[in-house]
């Protein structure tokens, strides 16, 4: 798959490198000099064209008639916007990306600039902190390639709801499954009969949804306010 990043800062510079580890081809295109020479100490020479991302001549030197996807990633959301367009529009990309540098112009970011995917870190930070404080201590290890499952970690805590009751007894949702108890250091398979002890890990296949059942489950009926465990 051909990938053409637009922007050597951080984020393309750190994207280029993913994904040239997990075998893409790839150009990143920039024109900042002061960009460019670390771009040449961390990248191999043939992925960086030197040029602006939004003039045409250039992407199509770059190669961007042959690209699967774009991925916009320079610091002016005007560009982002420019050169998503025009992947489309000109040169038939299938796919586009798009990062959102001021939260203010997200709303900009829509299929009228052919924008298949929106990177909005604003956002992104909200959902994580919503996500962490609805699933107290839960842990998400790993998002699956396909479909809305996560592979979540959590501890079973002492005075849990969950104690003492076979996995088949607990009213689990069927799109959350128990794949391992890790108790003293060591993993075992849970079957229906299985019963969670205090302060077991438990590693689970989910959807955001079922996660919020599974950590009512493990964490305690009731937990002290903050000010008193300060006290």
């Amino acid at each position: 798959m051909f990938i053409v990043i637009a922007g050597g800062g951080r984020t393309g510079a750190q994207l280029a490198h993913l994904l040239l580890s997990e075998g893409y081809k790839v150009r990143l295109i920039e024109h900042r000099r002061e960009l460019l020479q670390h771009l040449h100490q961390e990248l191999p020479t043939e992925v960086i064209y030197e040029g602006a991302a939004t003039d045409p001549d250039v992407l199509e030197n770059a190669g961007i008639r042959q690209a699967h996807a774009v991925a916009a990633c320079t610091n002016e959301d005007a560009a982002n916007l420019s050169l998503c367009f025009m992947a489309r529009e000109t040169f038939n990309v299938p796919r586009t990306i798009a990062r959102i540098n001021n939260p203010r112009n997200a709303w900009l970011f829509n299929e009228n600039f052919h924008v298949d995917v929106a990177l909005n870190q604003a956002n992104l930070l909200s959902s994580l902190i919503r996500e962490e404080v609805s699933l107290g201590d839960m842990m998400t290890l790993l998002k699956l390639r396909r479909g809305r499952y996560s592979l979540v970690e959590e501890k079973v805590e002492r005075g849990a709801r969950a104690l003492g009751i076979p996995i088949k007894d607990l009213g689990l949702p069927q799109d959350c499954i128990v794949a391992a108890i890790i108790r003293d250091g060591q993993v075992t398979l849970p079957r229906g009969t299985s019963t969670f002890q205090e302060l077991d890990e438990i590693l689970a296949i989910t959807t955001p949804e079922s996660a919020q059942k599974l950590a009512e489950l493990l964490s305690a009926k009731t937990h002290p306010d903050r000010d008193e465990e300060k006290r």
